[in-house]
């Protein structure tokens, strides 16, 4: 049996040196995602609100995605990492907006992130076998 080739992807965030990941890998079929916050990674600025945020997320993951010969239709598993449960009912409307039609398999954790301007850490997965 064949082994599939492994591709990274990086999108500049000096996150991804420093911390030692890619923002995704590509082996196979698959793609998986790693965690993206709310920066704009051109800029480094995070925006105040959690809606913002998700879609500064959903911005990058797309982006991401697109570089792997991969779309958001593709996406099978999703999660969630969220600072403050009050933050959710803001945040549902984004979520539906961009995964409402594909309905990946999700979880949602409330946790602390690493910086103290982050609310929102979104992960997927993505098939396209």
């Amino acid at each position: 049996m064949s082994k599939s080739k492994r591709t990274l992807i990086s999108t500049g965030s000096p996150f991804e040196k420093t911390m030692g990941y890619s923002r995704a890998v590509i082996q196979g079929d698959w793609c998986f995602v790693s965690g993206v916050t709310g920066y704009d990674y051109s800029t480094m600025e995070m925006p105040d609100s959690i809606t913002d945020q998700a879609k500064n997320c959903f911005s990058t993951i797309t982006s991401v995605l697109t570089e792997a010969s991969f779309s958001m239709s593709d996406i099978v598993r999703v999660q969630y990492t969220v600072t403050d449960r009050q933050l959710v009912d803001q945040l549902s409307p984004i979520l539906g907006t961009f995964l409402g039609d594909i309905r990946p398999a999700a979880t949602m954790i409330i946790a602390g992130l690493i910086k103290p301007e982050m609310l929102i850490e979104i992960e997927v997965t993505a098939f396209r076998g």
